[in-house]
C-alpha cells in the first residue's frame, strides 16, 4: 500500500514539471518576435515622409533669408544716391584740371587733393562692400540651383500616396524658388552694374590724384622758375569768350571746392553759431542790468563805441573773426568769403562810428579786395589782366602808405602796425617783380595775400576792442552786484585780458596768412611730426606733445588750487571787513586739485607708473634728508584740514604772532594781522605750536580798559555812567554783566578796570576808542575829573 501512494506521488510530480516545461517552450517564440520587428510597406512611407518633411523645412528657411536680404536691397540705393554728387566732384576737377589756359593755383590743387583722397577713400569702402554683397548673391544664386535641382523634391521620386499628400508645398515651393531666384539675378545684376561704375569712378579717381600730384610736384620745383612768357613778350588776350570761360570753369572748381568743405565740416560750424548765441545772450543780458536799481549808478555814464543793447552786430564780426581758428583746414576760398563777408559787417559798423574820410578809405579798401580778388580768379599768361594785376598792386602800396599814416595808434598798436604794413608792402613788391618775369602763381598768391592781411589787421583791431568793452561791462556790473569781479584785482584781469587778446589777434593774423600762402598745411605737419615723434631717454619713451601737455595740465592745476578761493566766492585780504567763516572744505578741494592734476599729468605725459614709483622710491632718501620740512608742513596740512582746529575767517593767535585766517593751504596758511601785513605761517609750526582760536566757538572777546580819576570823584555816580555807556555801545553783549573793579589805589588818584564782553574780536580796537571817548565826555558833564 506504502509503495502504491509512493508510485502515485512520483507520477504527479513528473506530470507538472512536463506541464511547466511546455509552457516555458510555447511563450519563448512570443519574446523572440517582439524583439525583431518586421518592415513592412507603412513603414517606409513614414522614414520618406520625415525626411520629405525636415527637408522641406530647411529649404523654406534658407529661401526666407534670401528673400529677408533681397527685399533690404542691400542699401544700393544709398550708394545711387551718393555716387552722382561723387561724379560731379571728379568731372568738374578733371575739367578745371585738364584746362591749359588757366593757371591752377596751388592752393586749387591742394583743396582738390584733399577731396580726390576723401572720395577715394569713400569709392574704396564702396568697392568693398559692393564686392561683398556680389560674393554673397552670388552663394545664394548657387543655393537656389542647388534646391532645384534636389531629387527628393521631384515627383518620380516620391510614391503617389506622399506626392498628394505634399502637393500643395511642392508648389508653393516652386513658385517661391522661382521668385527668388528672379530677384537674386536682378539684386546681382544691379550690383554688379554699380560696382563697376564705382570701380570705374575709382580708377579715374586714382590717375587724377596722380596728375595732380605731378602738377604739385611741377609747381614747387618751378615756383622760383619761368612759366610763363615775361610781360614784355605775353601775347594779349583778344577775345572776351575765353575770359568768361575762364572765370566760369575758376568759379566752378571753387563752388565745388566749397560745397565739399561745407558738407564735410558742418560741425565746426553748428559750433561757431552756438558760440555766437552765447556772447549775443550774454551782453544782452548785461546790458539789462544797467538799468536795475542795485547797480551803481556810475554804471548809466558808460560809454561803448564799439557794443550796444541789442549787440548782433558785434556778435556776427566776433564770429567771423575767430573762425579760422576753429577751422585752420579751410581752403583759401574759404576764407576770402568770410573777408568778404566781414568786409560787409565792418562797412555797415564803420559808417556810423568813424568820420566821412576815413569811411571813404575803407570803401576804397573794401573795392580794392574786392577787384584783386576776382582779377587773381581768372588771370592767365595774357598781357591785359597782368598788367592790371600789377596796376592793382602799386594802388594797394599807396593805399598801405594812406593807412600806415593815419592809422589810429590808440586802436592799433604801433608796433604791430610797422610789422604788418612792412609784410604788406613787402607781398606788394614781390607780386610784382614776380609778374614781371613770368611767375604768375606766385605774384597771384602774394597779391592775395597782402590785401587780405591788411583788411584782418582793421576786422582784428575792431575784435580786440569789442571783446575789451564786453569784459569791461561784465566787470563793472559784477563788481557792483558782489560777483566775482568784486574779489580780485581789475587792473590786473585787464592787463592779462589785454594780453590775451593780443596774442589771439597775433595768431588768428599769422594763420590766415600762412592759409593764403599755402603753406599751413606744411607748418601743420612740422608741429605734427614735432610734437608726436617717439623720443627715447634711457628706457623712457615720450614725445614733445606729452611734455607739453604734462606742463600744462601742471600749470593748470597750480593756478587753480591757487585762485579756487576766488571762483568758489572768497572774500578779500580786508581785517576790517565781515567775517565770513569757512570751512576747511576749501583746503580739501586745493588738495584734491593738485592730486588730480598731477595723476592726470602724468597719465598725460605717457610715463608708467611702474617706472614712476622706482624714480620715488629713488627720490625718498633726498626726500628724507633735504626736504623734511616740506613733507612735514605738506602732512600737517592735510592733518589741518580733517583736524579742523581752525577755519577761514578765524582769529587766531601764535607766538607773537595773531590775526584772521586769510587761507589754509597745502604747505603754509596765511594769517592778516591787525595792523595789516600778511604773515606766513608754516603748517608744520600751526599744528606744534601753541595755538589760541579766539573764535573757534564764537566771536565773543572779554576786553578790558584803564581809567584813572581822581579820588575825591563820586565813584556810585561814575560807575552808573560807564555802565551806560557800555551798554549804549553797539558791540556790547546786553544779557554778560559790566564788571568795574578797583585795580590801584593812590593818594590822590583812583584807578579802574572795566570789563565788558563784545560781540566780536575784530571790533576791539573800535569799540575801545569809541566808548572811552563817550565815557570821557560824560565825565567832563558831570564835572568828574579824570588823571
Amino acid at each position: 500500500m506504502t509503495k502504491r501512494i509512493s508510485a502515485i506521488h512520483k507520477t504527479t510530480i513528473t506530470f507538472f514539471i512536463l506541464v511547466f516545461l511546455s509552457c516555458v517552450l510555447n511563450i519563448q517564440p512570443v519574446y523572440a518576435q517582439e524583439k525583431i520587428p518586421v518592415k513592412t510597406v507603412s513603414d517606409s512611407v513614414s522614414i520618406v515622409s520625415d525626411t520629405l518633411h525636415l527637408r522641406l523645412e530647411n529649404i523654406q528657411n534658407a529661401l526666407n533669408q534670401i528673400n529677408s536680404h533681397n527685399k533690404n536691397g542691400y542699401n544700393l540705393g544709398l550708394i545711387r544716391a551718393a555716387l552722382p554728387e561723387v561724379e560731379g566732384n571728379v568731372a568738374e576737377i578733371k575739367e578745371d584740371v585738364s584746362g591749359t589756359s588757366r593757371i591752377i593755383e596751388i592752393k586749387t590743387l591742394l583743396s582738390y587733393q584733399s577731396i580726390l583722397k576723401d572720395e577715394q577713400l569713400q569709392l574704396s569702402e564702396w568697392r568693398q562692400k559692393l564686392s561683398d554683397y556680389n560674393t554673397d548673391l552670388r552663394k545664394m544664386s548657387e543655393q537656389i540651383i542647388h534646391f532645384s535641382a534636389d531629387t527628393l523634391l521631384s515627383s518620380s521620386q516620391i510614391d503617389t500616396a506622399t506626392n498628394q499628400l505634399y502637393k500643395t508645398q511642392f508648389n508653393s515651393l516652386q513658385q517661391k524658388l522661382q521668385q527668388s531666384g528672379k530677384i537674386t539675378s536682378n539684386t546681382l545684376d544691379s550690383v554688379g552694374v554699380l560696382l563697376a561704375n564705382v570701380s570705374k569712378l575709382y580708377f579715374e579717381v586714382n590717375d587724377l590724384q596722380t596728375t595732380i600730384n605731378e602738377h604739385l610736384k611741377t609747381s614747387g620745383q618751378n615756383a622760383f622758375s619761368k612759366e610763363s612768357p615775361y610781360l614784355w613778350s605775353a601775347p594779349p588776350i583778344t577775345t572776351t569768350t575765353n575770359l568768361a570761360k575762364l572765370f566760369r570753369t575758376s568759379y566752378q572748381g571753387q563752388n565745388r571746392i566749397l560745397s565739399y568743405f561745407f558738407n564735410s565740416t558742418w560741425d565746426n560750424r553748428l559750433l561757431l553759431i552756438v558760440f555766437g548765441v552765447l556772447f549775443f545772450v550774454w551782453l544782452f543780458r548785461n546790458f539789462k542790468q544797467l538799468n536795475k536799481v542795485p547797480l551803481n549808478p556810475k554804471l548809466t555814464a558808460l560809454k561803448f563805441n564799439y557794443i550796444g543793447s541789442f549787440p548782433l552786430l558785434a556778435t556776427l564780426i566776433v564770429v567771423l573773426n575767430l573762425t579760422p581758428l576753429l577751422e585752420p583746414g579751410s581752403p583759401p576760398s574759404y576764407i576770402q568769403i568770410i573777408q568778404l563777408a566781414l568786409l560787409f559787417l565792418l562797412t555797415i559798423f564803420f559808417k556810423r562810428k568813424i568820420k566821412p574820410a576815413q569811411f571813404k578809405f575803407w570803401l576804397l579798401l573794401a573795392v580794392l579786395y574786392v577787384v584783386i580778388s576776382v582779377t587773381i580768379a581768372v588771370i592767365n599768361y595774357g598781357l591785359i589782366l597782368r598788367c592790371l594785376l600789377i596796376f592793382l598792386n602799386l594802388i594797394s602800396i599807396y593805399v598801405g602808405l594812406i593807412f600806415y599814416r593815419k592809422s589810429d595808434r590808440r586802436i592799433i598798436s604801433k608796433r604791430y602796425l610797422k610789422v604788418m604794413t612792412g609784410v604788406y608792402f613787402l607781398l606788394n613788391g614781390l607780386a610784382i617783380i614776380l609778374n614781371l618775369f613770368g611767375r604768375i602763381s606766385l605774384a597771384k598768391v602774394f597779391s592775395q595775400t597782402a590785401i587780405t592781411s591788411i583788411v584782418q589787421v582793421i576786422g582784428l583791431a575792431v575784435l580786440v576792442h569789442i571783446l575789451s568793452e564786453a569784459l569791461e561791462l561784465q566787470i563793472r556790473i559784477s563788481s557792483c552786484s558782489e560777483g566775482l569781479f568784486s574779489r580780485i584785482n581789475l587792473n590786473k584781469v585787464r592787463r592779462t585780458f589785454r594780453k590775451v587778446l593780443s596774442v589771439l589777434a597775433i595768431l588768428l593774423w599769422l594763420l590766415v596768412f600762412f592759409i593764403n600762402l599755402n603753406f599751413s598745411g606744411a607748418l601743420f605737419h612740422i608741429a605734427e611730426v614735432l610734437l608726436t615723434k617717439p623720443r627715447n631717454l634711457g628706457s623712457i619713451n615720450y614725445t614733445l606733445g606729452n611734455i607739453l601737455l604734462f606742463s600744462l595740465i601742471v600749470y593748470i592745476s597750480l593756478w587753480l588750487q591757487k585762485n579756487i578761493g576766488i571762483i568758489l566766492g572768497e572774500g578779500g585780504s580786508d581785517f576790517a571787513s565781515k567775517v565770513e567763516q569757512k570751512s576747511s572744505k576749501l583746503a580739501l578741494i586745493r588738495l584734491v586739485v593738485i592730486i588730480v592734476g598731477f595723476f592726470l599729468a602724468i597719465n598725460a605725459s605717457g610715463f608708467p607708473i611702474d617706472k614712476l614709483t622706482v624714480v620715488l622710491g629713488a627720490l625718498s632718501v633726498g626726500i628724507g634728508l633735504g626736504m623734511q620740512t616740506i613733507v612735514n608742513n605738506f602732512v600737517s596740512g592735510i592733518i589741518l584740514i580733517f583736524e579742523r582746529p581752525f577755519q577761514i575767517g578765524d582769529f587766531v593767535e601764535l607766538a607773537d604772532k595773531k590775526g584772521k585766517v586769510l587761507d589754509i593751504g597745502i604747505r603754509a596758511s596765511r594769517m592778516l594781522t591787525p595792523q595789516g601785513s600778511e604773515v606766513i605761517v608754516p603748517n608744520g609750526d600751526l599744528l606744534s605750536g601753541r595755538l589760541v582760536n579766539w573764535t573757534l566757538s564764537n566771536s565773543y572777546l572779554r576786553t578790558e580798559f584803564l581809567l584813572k580819576v581822581n579820588s575825591e570823584t563820586n565813584f556810585v555816580n561814575a560807575k552808573k555812567i560807564i555802565e551806560e555807556e557800555v551798554l549804549k555801545a553797539d558791540n556790547t553783549i546786553k544779557n554778560y554783566p559790566v564788571e568795574i573793579l578797583f585795580n590801584t589805589l593812590t593818594a590822590d588818584s583812583v584807578e579802574l578796570k572795566v570789563e565788558v564782553w563784545i560781540n566780536s574780536i575784530y571790533n576791539e580796537a573800535g569799540f575801545k576808542g569809541k566808548i572811552l571817548e563817550q565815557i570821557f565826555t560824560r565825565f567832563k558833564e558831570q564835572g568828574i575829573k579824570m588823571m
